[in-house]
């Protein structure tokens, strides 16, 4: 505004000065008076451009209709008509735009009819008002293709903060998907070994005093799955700290299909007795497929363990296809209560089931868990060896 009213005052102060040099001469045209009002007009529209442009477009082309009524010749100010031209070609409403657009290109006509030259011919004429429409033109080019470089970079602007929005997002939802993962791990690796552990110091204090071998040898398991659970927690943590390594400079491999039958052997160790059989021919599998295999029947036979009662069996069948890997998991215990498999758990509960059936979801399979017609319960699920899309 201050910049603007600046050269307002400067373009005034030029506009009066050459009005009064000229004013009286012969073939002069107009008085003095109002070429000094209609300067002023036309250098208000320069300091206000930036306030109001659509205004100060409509007051500078009430000023050029007043200077041709009142036959008041071209003048310095008249400069002025450029500058609006420019600024709502750059800021101002489309109308506004084609408006001056238009009031431009007849500008230097009109003028040329209002005061002709004397000594020029016809086909003069019409080249002086074609090189004197020649400015309007550009400053309307100009000014458009500021517009169209301004909402370029404002274009550009939002596309970055979008852009940045969604990495964010990503980075969220990468976050959460990592801590879900970790939860899970940590909740079949702690559920199941300390089941184990618990299991047998309960049979190591029950037989302490009448057959201490027994008491011996469950204290020996209880030894050998802690430091189980240990490594594997080990394993889970090291993922979590950069350039940590475990003894011997590698991290605990992750759990596949050949150790379910090692998973087996410990819960029979445990004492729960369990079918184990494989059907198909075992081949390799992808390493998310057969990490998921393996966290399933461990929560599964944990839950056995957990809601099955002393006297409870389980079976665990493995049945490769041609296009994946069937898992079947039963016992004739009595089965988990009925909130932790329907509603997904309650007060903090059932979380194994959950983490189940995202596990599944991952490597785009099913899961089927429920109570088994005869008494027990049945998880099954089918993997398939292609990644979901």
């Amino acid at each position: 505004m201050w910049v603007d009213g600046f050269w307002a005052l400067v373009l005034l102060g030029l506009s009066i000065v050459s009005a009064a040099a000229v004013d009286g001469a012969p073939n002069h045209h107009g008085s003095l008076a109002a070429a000094v009002a209609i300067s002023v007009v036309l250098c208000l529209t320069v300091a206000l451009r930036r306030r109001a442009p659509e205004r100060m477009v409509l007051l500078a082309a009430a000023a050029g209709l007043a200077q041709l009524a009142l036959d008041v010749e071209t003048m310095a100010a008249d400069f002025a008509m450029l500058v609006i031209v420019y600024t709502v070609a750059a800021v101002g409403a489309r109308w506004a735009s084609r408006f001056a657009l238009a009031g431009g290109m007849c500008a230097a006509a009109l003028a040329q009819i209002r005061w002709p030259e004397q000594k020029a011919s016809t086909f003069g004429e019409i080249a002086l008002a074609v090189f004197q429409t020649v400015p309007f033109a550009l400053a309307w080019v100009l000014g458009d293709s500021m517009r169209t470089r301004r909402a370029y970079f404002a274009q550009l602007e939002e596309r970055a903060a979008r852009l940045e929005k969604e990495r964010e997002a990503q980075a969220q939802v990468a976050v959460a998907a990592e801590r879900a993962r970790i939860a899970r791990e940590l909740h079949d690796v702690v559920a199941h070994n300390v089941s184990v552990m618990v299991v047998q110091a309960d049979g190591a204090a029950y037989v302490l005093d009448a057959s201490p071998d027994q008491a011996k040898k469950a204290l020996e398991t209880i030894s050998s799955t802690g430091r189980q659970a240990l490594a594997e927690m080990r394993r889970l943590l090291g993922v979590l700290r950069t350039g940590e390594h475990q003894e011997g400079g590698e991290y605990v491999p992750q759990p596949d299909v050949e150790q379910i039958e090692e998973l087996v052997e410990q819960c029979r160790k445990s004492g729960l007795p369990v079918d184990f059989r494989v059907e198909g021919t075992p081949r390799p599998l992808p390493s998310g497929v057969e990490l998921t295999a393996y966290r399933i029947v461990q929560e599964a036979l944990t839950n056995t363990r957990k809601h099955g009662g002393p006297k409870a069996g389980a079976s665990v069948r493995l049945v490769y296809f041609d296009d994946g890997l069937g898992l079947l998991v039963e016992d004739d215990g009595k089965g988990a209560p009925h909130e932790l498999y329907e509603d997904g758990g309650v007060d903090g509960q059932g979380h194994g089931l959950i983490g189940m059936r995202e596990r599944v979801g991952m490597v785009g399979g099913t899961l089927d868990a429920g109570p088994r017609p005869g008494g027990g319960f049945r998880i099954s699920a089918l993997l398939p060896l292609k990644p979901a899309h």
